[in-house]
């Protein structure tokens, strides 16, 4: 959805003065991206939509933190992003990863062309990850953070993001490769 800047500083403005109006224009404006954003580090939807609601709750309270340098959606993006991390880290619930001379043998190409998967098939297999490789997964490849940015963000070593990487990467190619297998059995019936 593209929103005029004119319009979206008005409410971010109105926001920031504390207008329920306003905070409640922003939310719709937003909530569906930021659930997709929030579902790609969580299990279920349930716990998407309360990371999301969590997220909102805080970017509410530090709205007059931002001060219109950037993309608006790019702050809130991002906020998105840290309190979704923020759920695993709190629950101590990362998995224990393979030391760091062990994540380089353990790569895996990433091959999906031509995947007959639709997009939430794919978001199923990622939310089915362990907590620790969903989100090194998802901060490297989809919100595009290095390996240094993810060790410092989650305060493990870079060694352990790569492993935790690789990891996910080839649990997510069977788990694929599994389901083209499927499709393809039924299409040959």
């Amino acid at each position: 959805m593209t929103v005029n800047k004119n319009i979206l500083d008005e409410i971010i403005q109105g926001c920031k003065a504390g207008k329920s109006r306003s905070q409640e224009m922003l939310y719709s404006m937003f909530a569906g991206k930021m659930l997709g954003i929030c579902a790609r580090y969580a299990t279920d939807r349930l716990e998407a939509e309360d990371m999301m609601q969590v997220a909102f709750v805080r970017m509410f309270e530090k709205i007059n933190d931002y001060r219109g340098e950037g993309s608006f959606e790019g702050w809130l993006k991002r906020i998105m992003v840290t309190t979704s991390i923020g759920f695993y880290r709190k629950k101590l619930r990362m998995l224990p990863v393979v030391a760091s001379d062990e994540a380089e043998d353990n790569v895996v190409g990433w091959e999906m062309a031509d995947s007959r998967l639709k997009v939430q098939e794919l978001l199923t297999i990622i939310q089915k990850l362990s907590p620790g490789y969903r989100i090194v997964f998802n901060m490297y490849a989809i919100e595009g953070y290095t390996h240094k940015e993810i060790a410092k963000e989650l305060s493990i070593s870079e060694g352990t993001s790569k492993s935790q990487l690789a990891r996910a990467r080839g649990l997510l190619k069977e788990q694929v490769l599994r389901m083209e297998d499927i499709y393809n059995e039924r299409s040959t019936k």
